[in-house]
C-alpha cells in the first residue's frame, strides 16, 4: 500500500543530512560544550556554528539566538521571561488562535491578575487590526501574535503588528513555529523582539528548538542552574540535536524557493481537485495569505475524524480540526473563532505538506479521498438541510 505523509504541521521527516550532521556527536565528538579541555572545546566550536545557521535563517545575529527544547518551552521563556523581567508592569495581548503553548500561559497569567486581552479573528481567520490598536490604548503590553496559524496556515501581518506594538512603547513576540522554513524572515527588516521556533517542525528532531531575543530586550529566564545559553537557560547544551537544528535551518535557506513553488502548486492542485470531486466542501481560512504548504477544508455532513481513520487505512497520515474529549466531538478553538458554521466545523481536515512529497502523492489523494467522503456521507448522522 502507498504511505503519502500531509501531515507536516504536526511533525516533519528529519532530513537525511541532519541525521549526518548530528551522528558523530553520538559517537566521537560527545564532550561537554561547557568543559575547558580539548574535548569540550571541539564541541563548543559546532554549538556556535550551529547558532550562526539559525540566525543566518532568520536575519538575525547568532548572539540573539536561545537553544531551548521545543517551540513550547521558547513560547512560555518569551511570554513568561518577559513578564517576569518587567514586574508586572505589563498587559498582555494576544488572539483567540494562537497555540496551547502561548493560550495556556496567557490563561496562567489572568490568573494571577494580570490584564490578558484575546483578539477576535474574522471568518478568514484574519486579525482585526483595529481592536489590537485599541487594546494598546491600555498601555504599555507585550503583544504574542503567531506568524501563521498551525491548523489554517493563516498569515498574520506580522511586520505591520510588531510597528504597532512598538509604537504604542510595546514588546513584540511571534510564535513562529510554523513559518520558519516555509517563508523568507528576515528580523533585520522588522521589529519583532521574540521569535519562536521549533526543529521537528523542518526536518530536524523533535526536543530542539530556539528563540531570538533582540538586543536590549528583557527576559528571565525559566530554567536557572547553569551558565549556558548567555545565562538565559541553564543546563548542559543538547550538542547533537543543536548541531542538527543548524543544519536543518542551512537547508530550509535553501529550500524556501522550493516552498514557496512547488509545494504551493501541489497544494493548489489538491485543493482544486477536491472542490472538483468532493461536493458539499468548503476552504477553511484566508487563501491569499496562507502557509504555501497548508490546506483546511471542511466536508459538510462528515465528522472529521471518521474521514482521517479511513485516510490512514488507505496509508495517508492528515489531521482534524476536531478533538474528542470527555466523549462529546468539539471542533478546535481556530475553527470555532473564525465562526464555522456547525455542520463543516466538524469535518474540517488539514493537509499539510512538505519538499519531500511529490504529485504522485497528490494524484493517489485525490483518487482516494472522493469514494471515502461519498461513503462517510451515505451513513452521516448529520445528514443533508
Amino acid at each position: 500500500m502507498k504511505k503519502v505523509y500531509l501531515d507536516n504541521n504536526a511533525t516533519t521527516a528529519i532530513a537525511p543530512e541532519v541525521i549526518d550532521a548530528m551522528t558523530p556527536f553520538f559517537r566521537e565528538l560527545w564532550g561537554n560544550p561547557s568543559s575547558m579541555h580539548a574535548f569540550g572545546g571541539q564541541v563548543r566550536r559546532h554549538v556556535e556554528n550551529a547558532r550562526r545557521q539559525v540566525a543566518d535563517l532568520l536575519g538575525a545575529d547568532q548572539s540573539e539566538i536561545i537553544f531551548t527544547s521545543c517551540g513550547t518551552e521558547s513560547d512560555n521563556m518569551a511570554i513568561r521571561g518577559t513578564m517576569e523581567a518587567a514586574a508586572g508592569r505589563l498587559n498582555f495581548i494576544t488572539t483567540r488562535v494562537e497555540h496551547p503553548a502561548v493560550l495556556e500561559p496567557a490563561r496562567m497569567l489572568k490568573d494571577r491578575g494580570y490584564n490578558v486581552i484575546e483578539l477576535d479573528v474574522d471568518s478568514s481567520g484574519q486579525i482585526d487590526l483595529g481592536q489590537l490598536e485599541r487594546a494598546l490604548g491600555y498601555g504599555p503590553a507585550l503583544v504574542s501574535v503567531m506568524w501563521a496559524n498551525n491548523e489554517t496556515g493563516v498569515m498574520f501581518p506580522i511586520g505591520k503588528i510588531a510597528e504597532m506594538v512598538k509604537a504604542a512603547g510595546g514588546i513584540m513576540h511571534t510564535d513562529a513555529v510554523q513559518a520558519v522554513g516555509k517563508l523568507p524572515i528576515d528580523l533585520r527588516a522588522n521589529k519583532v523582539d521574540l521569535l519562536s521556533l521549533s526543529g521537528h517542525k523542518l526536518h530536524a528532531p523533535k526536543g530542539i528548538g530556539a528563540l531570538y531575543v533582540r538586543k536590549g530586550t528583557r527576559v528571565a529566564p525559566l530554567l536557572l542552574g547553569g551558565h549556558q545559553e548567555g545565562g538565559k537557560r541553564g543546563g548542559t547544551e543538547n550538542v547533537p540535536y543543536i548541531v542538527g537544528l543548524g543544519k536543518a535551518c542551512e537547508l530550509a535557506g535553501k529550500n524556501i524557493s522550493e516552498e514557496m513553488t512547488r509545494v504551493a502548486a501541489m497544494r493548489d492542485r489538491l485543493q482544486k481537485g477536491i472542490l472538483k470531486k468532493c461536493p458539499d466542501v468548503r476552504v477553511n481560512g484566508d487563501q491569499a495569505h496562507r502557509l504555501p504548504n497548508t490546506l483546511n477544508i471542511s466536508f459538510l455532513y462528515i465528522e472529521g475524524e471518521s474521514i482521517l481513520y479511513h485516510l490512514s487505512d488507505l496509508g495517508i497520515a492528515a489531521s482534524s480540526g476536531s478533538a474528542c474529549t470527555s466523549g462529546s466531538l468539539e471542533p478546535s478553538h481556530v475553527i470555532r473563532a473564525m465562526g464555522v458554521p456547525f455542520i463543516a466545523a466538524h469535518g474540517s481536515t488539514r493537509f499539510s505538506l512538505s519538499r519531500y512529497n511529490t504529485d504522485a502523492d497528490i494524484d493517489y489523494v485525490l483518487k482516494s479521498l472522493p469514494p471515502v467522503i461519498e461513503k462517510l456521507r451515505s451513513i452521516s448522522p448529520f445528514g443533508r438541510t
